[in-house]
């Protein structure tokens, strides 16, 4: 074995296999995630469902007549009527999709910015590029993973059907996925993906944007440091933003994929998202569409707080050239990161925050050239400031 073979093998697994280390990491993280979050995304989903004009043609009066409760009450209630682990009924096709979105997504980005965008000459990737990168990957991964969406959603409505006296669809995950291909063939296991990968890219450029002009804005324009505070509120206006742009989508989405269905699988209910869209509007009024809003917010803002380490499956790593001019007093403070490169990635919050003290150079009569180890924009404390190199 050569001597670099032998190097390699002592490196950490981490560094040996980056991506498939840092896919393991992050379907690790959104697993445990999933398990702690999804009676919200169950109760948002149950809210959806509540009141649904398109049934009474059907003639189904348990589902239109139900009382209206709100994400508390439809949470006790499923506790109290169904039993309190029917709070994760559907939760293991949840995390098969956290495993096909996640993958799908992840190396869609890392082609989109290595072999499609690319960085531009003065090797930074920015903002625009990771905007419209994250929100194509999204569409691929959401597209993916629109079976295991599917099955979650009906799984999630199996309790509801039971207290109403409906046969339940299915005895278990993989009679689903068998039952659904046997019916609706290949093309019934991608029903509701038009509204399923519009919301993935309307929460993705929400998301995306908002998430790091707020986060700028607070360290800039307050005396709040780039710290976890400052990443939390961050992430709270992105979810919001997020949530008030892809919920239409995602109760459209639902819906659609819990409709009844024939012998062949086609929809009893809706002809296709925009005839959803139409009956919603027209029988319910405009704000059924933000039915399932609040837990879905609440819901996001477990996910979006992770992006430190891992936006859009994207390394965090670049050298950006800065001239400082001459001041002995003068410090540089970290306050955002910009996915670049897989070349050298950088450790999980290795700069939030750190701080460079130029006391220690020798400063000459033009100033000192040097390289800051992240891409990074930079505020200086002191009389004098920065300016491109």
């Amino acid at each position: 074995m050569s001597v670099p073979e032998e190097e390699e093998t002592l490196l950490p697994l981490t560094q040996r296999w980056p991506r498939t280390s840092k896919f393991l990491l992050s379907g690790c993280a959104a697993t445990v995630a999933e398990l702690a979050t999804f009676p919200l995304d169950l109760t948002k989903t149950r809210l959806q469902m509540q009141g649904e004009a398109a049934l009474a043609r059907l003639g189904d009066g348990a589902t239109g007549s139900a009382p209206y409760r709100g994400m508390v009450r439809t949470a006790l209630g499923i506790v109290q009527e169904e039993g309190f682990l029917k709070l994760w009924q559907g939760v293991t096709p949840a995390i098969y999709r956290h495993v096909v979105y996640s993958g799908g997504r992840m190396v869609t980005y890392e082609h989109l910015r290595e072999v499609v965008f690319g960085k531009s000459e003065d090797k930074h990737y920015p903002l625009w590029k990771s905007v419209i990168g994250g929100m194509m990957a999204g569409v691929i991964g959401q597209f993916l993973a629109n079976p295991t969406d599917l099955v979650k959603v009906q799984m999630q409505m199996e309790g509801k059907r039971r207290l109403e006296g409906k046969p339940l669809r299915f005895r278990g995950v993989h009679h689903a996925f068998a039952k659904i291909l046997a019916e609706g063939g290949i093309r019934g296991l991608w029903a509701g993906w038009v509204p399923n990968i519009q919301r993935a890219a309307l929460v993705n450029m929400g998301d995306l944007t908002t998430y790091d002009t707020v986060k700028h804005y607070l360290v800039l324009n307050t005396p709040l440091e780039d710290n976890i505070a400052t990443h939390g509120l961050s992430s709270l206006c992105s979810g919001l933003v997020a949530s008030i742009l892809g919920t239409p989508a995602d109760v459209i989405k639902s819906r659609i994929m819990n409709q009844p269905r024939d012998k062949q699988g086609r929809g009893l209910l809706y002809k296709s998202s925009t005839d959803c869209l139409i009956q919603a509007v027209q029988g319910e009024g405009f704000l059924s569409l933000y039915k399932g809003f609040l837990p879905s917010w609440l819901r996001m803002e477990d996910t979006l707080l992770h992006r430190d380490c891992d936006l859009q499956g994207a390394a965090l790593y670049i050298s950006v050239d800065t001239r400082v001019l001459l001041d002995p007093t003068l410090s540089l403070r970290v306050i955002s990161l910009v996915p670049i490169s897989q070349d050298q990635p950088l450790r999980p919050r290795a700069a939030f925050p750190e701080e460079w003290n130029l006391d220690h150079f020798d400063l000459g009569p033009e100033g000192l050239d040097f390289e800051l180890p992240i891409s990074a924009k930079v505020s200086a404390r002191g009389s004098q400031a920065l300016r491109p190199g």
